[in-house]
């Protein structure tokens, strides 16, 4: 259960998230059993994020992309089969050391590395932002603000350069600490490619009481969108606790939208059609409700 609970909260987790769905022997026995390590206080990896580092050693190379993202306690919304590692360009491998691992050629410079095992924060995000998927791209951004790393994300937008550099500038604008996990960074990155449709994640709702945080918030639409998972709105309580929520905001007058996991990660179209609807439909009641000029 915990490494489920890791694989969909993006690869890391702190102490909290986990203590959150299960105890502290379910954690004990997960690190007895090298399931999951600890790498830093209250804060934990998936033992294959672990293993990396070994494969990266074993090649000569570092950890880049959103391997090295998971290194610098990053989540990404997906975990790498195998782990990306660069290499020097005239690094000689055998087919089964390529086997190993994503190889990626470049050539590093003392500072472009963090301790000899991945590439330098600030490489990590200009790499991640320019090569990756906008949703892929907006996760590892937003978990990169979430830990504090926001002064990254601006020199990434600020020094990058050449082909891709305006969507690392794009990316980085978008980011934001507010996402809770990649599940919500990639809900965000769909309804960002939808017209008409402008969403701030967690905007506080005061016209229902209580107040109301919901993921994603269209105030001119009035469109509420919640990244739904079955771990953390599973029990009874929060079940009952999430129906008043959702009832009390539509009376009020707004369209709740409720996505779960697997629609989100692996069917966005399926999305994008949801919403593409709803905001055509809500820009033309919010039209036919302006006075005519």
């Amino acid at each position: 259960m915990l490494t489920e609970l890791v694989t969909r909260l993006g690869g890391t987790a702190t102490r909290a998230q986990l203590l959150t769905l299960a105890t502290r022997t379910d954690l004990a026995r997960s690190l007895g059993r090298g399931e999951v390590v600890r790498v830093a206080r209250d804060r934990y990896v998936l033992a294959s994020t672990d293993a990396a580092v070994s494969t990266a050693h074993a090649l000569s190379g570092v950890l880049c992309l959103t391997s090295a993202a998971l290194h610098h306690g990053w989540a990404v919304k997906t975990l790498p089969e195998r782990p990306h590692v660069a290499v020097a360009r005239n690094r000689r491998l055998s087919p089964g050391q390529r086997a190993q691992a994503e190889v990626h050629r470049a050539s590093h410079q003392s500072d472009d590395l963090a301790g000899g095992v991945a590439t330098s924060k600030d490489v990590t995000l200009v790499q991640c932002l320019r090569s990756l998927p906008f949703d892929k791209a907006l996760a590892v951004a937003d978990s990169a603000a979430r830990a504090g790393d926001v002064a990254a994300l601006r020199r990434a937008a600020r020094t990058a350069r050449g082909a891709g550099a305006a969507r690392v500038r794009a990316v980085a604008a978008a980011a934001s600490a507010e996402a809770a996990n990649p599940f919500e960074s990639v809900l965000r990155a769909i309804a960002l490619d939808v017209p008409g449709l402008t969403v701030e994640p967690q905007r506080l709702i005061t016209s229902v009481t209580p107040w109301v945080r919901p993921d994603l918030v269209d105030l001119r639409l009035r469109i509420v969108l919640e990244a739904d998972s079955f771990e953390w709105h599973g029990s009874r309580a929060a079940l009952r606790r999430d129906a008043r929520r959702y009832n009390l905001l539509v009376a009020d007058g707004w369209i709740v939208l409720r996505f779960s996991w697997e629609d989100v990660m692996h069917d966005p179209t399926h999305v994008r059609t949801v919403l593409t609807a709803v905001t055509a439909r809500r820009t033309e009641v919010a039209c036919a409700a302006c006075p005519a000029a």
